[in-house]
């Protein structure tokens, strides 16, 4: 039995609140359970020096954390003076997983930046934060086109990522804070709306996994990712 009481293939209430932000030009508050992530997409009429000329945008990722979005204050970076690995790691990750749906010629020498601010933390933070993000960055791209700065969107598909995990030597889908903590084994997926895989992150955190229970952990990834996908195009189509 799952600490939540969820069944093995279940995901947590998910939704995607849409405009959350008036100045962004795409925001989106998404839930994963009690994990909330306020994502905000701004457009900016340049890009990175060492694109400059290429006719080509880009996108790229912010992570953050709250200091009270856990259960104990934790310090802002920017008092440290510097970012944390994991905060670099999972930033780069949020970046990854946009630029792999967007069209970077069709958008044009312009720079889409996601920010995601993890609001409260009970697992999955990066998970939500990309899914969300997408959501934030689709709405961005249809303010483009709604400028005429863009023709058509430049985006290709759609991205979500969700986390599954062997909990008490089962597989089971979108682990919160008390099963991850637990788990024997975890990994997050970032899937599109295609089915394409974009990225795999896995970690035996007590023993050895067999072939038969990651290829376990991708078939709960994939039917999560469906429901994401889902669950993204209705927010954007309320927008």
């Amino acid at each position: 039995m799952r600490p939540s009481g969820r069944a093995a293939d279940e995901m947590r209430a998910v939704r995607f609140e849409v405009d959350v932000n008036k100045y962004a030009e795409g925001s989106c508050m998404v839930h994963f359970g009690d994990t909330q992530v306020l994502c905000m997409a701004s457009v900016e009429q340049r890009v990175p020096g060492w694109l400059r000329g290429q006719g080509e945008g880009w996108v790229t990722g912010q992570y953050g954390m709250l200091p009270r979005a856990t259960e104990t204050r934790g310090e802002r970076e920017a008092a440290r003076g510097r970012q944390g690995g994991r905060t670099v790691e999972i930033q780069r990750l949020i970046g990854r997983a946009l630029r792999a749906v967007m069209d970077r010629k069709a958008l044009g020498e312009m720079q889409i930046t996601v920010d995601c601010d993890v609001i409260q933390a009970d697992g999955g933070t990066r998970t939500a934060a990309i899914s969300g993000g997408y959501v934030a960055l689709h709405l961005a791209c249809q303010k483009l086109v709604e400028l005429g700065l863009v023709k058509a969107t430049p985006l290709v598909d759609s991205v979500a990522a969700v986390s599954c995990g062997l909990y008490d030597g089962e597989p089971v889908l979108d682990l919160d804070y008390a099963e991850d903590s637990a788990a024997d084994a975890d990994a997050n997926f970032v899937l599109t709306g295609k089915g394409g895989l974009v990225e795999v992150q896995g970690t035996a955190e007590t023993y050895a996994f067999s072939r038969d229970q990651f290829v376990g952990l991708l078939d709960l990834a994939e039917k999560g990712a469906r429901e994401l996908t889902t669950a993204q195009a209705r927010a954007i189509a309320s927008a």
